[in-house]
């Protein structure tokens, strides 16, 4: 899609926010799903299983969840679970010395491993998608705080690392 066609709205609707695609759904639930998995100490598999079947594209309590793809959600979950042991130094080392990767919280580590998953395992994706994409992401959870900004810095600086290393 276009940068034109991203702006056109059909006739009568607000702006606002746009909404988020299928892939931009699926990488909030993948958020949601590894701050879940960090907090309750579930599997992947049941965690997966149960946004699957209930949560994705649902309507839980009067609210709709996004319709989100499926594929893309399982596979930056499964990967952040599998790849942990590379994703945490590559954060780590991207981080400032005032911000250690103990210092982040549940929801922060998430939305950072998730990103650096996209921006390390999936060559095709352009990285300022991926950058933007879990910057927003950063944005609905912290809307007045410096995460965002540290969430951008991190990523842009292993993109930027990942490109110079190719």
């Amino acid at each position: 899609m276009t940068k034109l066609e991203d702006k056109k709205r059909p006739a009568g609707r607000e702006a606002g926010p746009k909404p988020a695609n299928k892939r931009g759904a699926a990488r909030l639930a993948a958020v949601q799903a590894l701050y879940q998995m960090d907090v309750s100490g579930g599997g992947v598999l049941e965690t997966a299983a149960e946004y699957e079947t209930f949560r994705l594209g649902k309507e839980i309590d009067g609210a709709q969840y996004r319709e989100a793809d499926a594929a893309w959600f399982r596979s930056i979950l499964s990967g952040v679970v599998g790849r942990q042991k590379q994703l945490d130094p590559a954060i780590r080392n991207a981080l400032t010395d005032d911000w250690p990767l103990s210092r982040l919280d549940s929801t922060l580590r998430a939305i950072l491993r998730a990103g650096v998953f996209e921006l390390t395992t999936i060559k095709d994706l352009p990285p300022a998608v991926v950058i933007s994409e879990y910057v927003d992401i950063a944005r609905a959870f912290y809307e007045d705080g410096e995460e965002p900004r540290l969430v951008n810095a991190v990523l842009d600086r292993i993109a930027k690392d990942r490109k110079a290393g190719a």
